[in-house]
């Protein structure tokens, strides 16, 4: 496994700011949600597009079921002590996006055409600053234009059952918590452990993978869901898995193949709802084949100096997850300000295979955290991810000592705490300040920085501010 590359993998914000704890009128499990009925603001200032209505062509288009969508989102990062060196570092993403409702626009009963591209330029801090395993951006990516998703959706009759099927990632759908979106760090995405322990990092931002996608919703409480994903976004090779597809345009149908499925159960739903909630529980399963993290195709220590130095294969993988975001608290009536709390929790009991075995994230999401209603929509969020090295990485470092006479053990983690507020400065302009604090970085593993002395990160004190705009 290529730490080094697959670091860098990280999970976007599913908004553009940050997420309400408000999840009853949309808690993002219904196949066909209903839009706000709430009228637009014309003001520059109130307005959710800094360019506007368009002299009404945005309205025009969505009335024929098209919308169209550009978002710039820029950080800029110091790394005040610990991790690889001080400095400061800068990241962006502009993203660009389609959604074509057939149904307005051809006359296609319930389904939904959807794509969307990315331009990713900067450096993050994780390989200038850091080498952290979880990256403190949560936009880091390889500098590239890039196309994300393309897909269909159907709705069948009676709006129970719908099925997605093209290219993208299950970061998008599965294992998500809406609570802990307003958070900057990659861990508060797509958990640490699937995107280090699957080949590539797995269908993860910034790659995505050819997928079936099946959802069934029987009632409002409970959903069930099911992606068949290519098991490799970009398929088998060394160095920084995003360079073997810098495009995104690869297609790839023949590789093993990751199976994810999750059901959820919704609390209190409904749009009057004071405290909705949404618990999940899944698994997901991958037919490739995975390099033992202290076994060399000899049977020997992969640290022994007899070694072949290529690790033992083994076949298929899987693991276990649960998550939930609860709405706790309210000041007085309004349902739109408050505290939601939220958990996540992922094993994965084949340690032989696994560099991270169990991975467990937990903190809270609180709207409107002044009592000003000029400031209701800003959010403050914190949160804590605990990523643990397996029992077999372990040993290999306990090995790579004891035969070399060098260096360090791994250390069995490495654990995150962010601090984070966004304001909502304007309604198309938001402005996020954040700090974190990264406990043992890169968990004692060997830093690819320093020439092979295999010298211990010392903990990493990160600040960052993070401006979006939506165009």
């Amino acid at each position: 496994m290529n730490v080094t590359a697959l670091m860098r993998c990280a999970t976007p914000m599913l908004l553009l700011g940050a997420a309400s704890p408000a999840m009853a009128a949309d808690n993002g499990l219904a196949c066909r949600p209903g839009g706000s009925a709430d009228p637009k603001a014309t003001g520059f200032w109130e307005r959710p597009n800094l360019t506007g209505n368009w002299g009404g062509l945005r309205d025009d288009l969505e009335k024929t079921g098209i919308t169209f969508g550009l978002q710039e989102q820029s950080a800029v990062f110091a790394n005040v002590s610990g991790g690889r060196r001080r400095g400061g570092a800068y990241d962006g993403q502009t993203s660009m996006n389609l959604t074509v409702d057939l149904q307005q626009a051809l006359g296609w009963n319930g389904a939904t055409f959807y794509a969307s591209a990315y331009q990713l330029h900067g450096r993050g801090p994780t390989p200038t600053l850091v080498n952290s395993l979880q990256p403190p951006s949560n936009l880091e990516a390889t500098f590239a234009t890039r196309l994300y998703s393309l897909w269909l959706e159907q709705t069948l009759p009676g709006n129970q059952v719908c099925i997605r099927i093209g290219k993208g990632a299950a970061s998008d759908e599965f294992m998500l918590s809406r609570n802990a979106a307003a958070l900057m760090n990659s861990a508060f995405g797509f958990p640490t452990l699937a995107a280090l322990d699957l080949p590539s990092a797995g269908p993860n931002y910034p790659l995505s993978s050819p997928f079936v996608r099946v959802k069934y919703q029987p009632s409002d409480t409970v959903t069930l869901m099911i992606g068949v994903y290519n098991g490799d976004p970009v398929g088998p090779g060394t160095g920084d898995p995003q360079l073997r597809d810098p495009s995104g345009t690869n297609f790839r149908f023949h590789d093993d193949t990751f199976v994810i499925a999750e059901a959820a159960y919704a609390l209190n739903p409904g749009k009057d709802a004071r405290y909705p909630g949404i618990y999940r529980f899944g698994a997901w399963f991958h037919s490739g084949r995975f390099p033992d993290q202290a076994i060399d195709t000899l049977g020997l220590s992969l640290a022994d100096t007899a070694s072949s130095g290529l690790p033992r294969q083994n076949r298929n993988n899987y693991a276990l997850f649960a998550l939930f975001d609860q709405m706790v608290w309210h000041p007085g009536t309004d349902n739109d300000r408050g505290i939601g709390l939220f958990g996540l929790i992922t094993g994965a009991p084949l340690g032989d295979r696994n560099l991270i075995d169990l991975f467990v994230a937990a903190g809270l999401n609180w709207k409107g955290p002044l009592p000003r209603e000029d400031r209701k929509d800003d959010v403050l969020a914190f949160g804590i991810a605990y990523a643990h090295l397996g029992a077999d990485a372990r040993q290999f470092g306990n090995q790579l000592v004891a035969f070399t006479g060098g260096g360090a053990p791994f250390r069995n983690n490495e654990t995150v705490l962010e601090l984070s507020y966004t304001i909502q400065a304007t309604g198309w302009l938001t402005v996020q300040p954040d700090i974190q604090y990264i406990i043992n970085p890169n968990a004692g593993l060997p830093n690819p920085f320093d020439n092979g002395q295999r010298t211990r990160l010392r903990d990493a004190t990160i600040v960052g501010l993070r401006a979006g705009v939506t165009f």
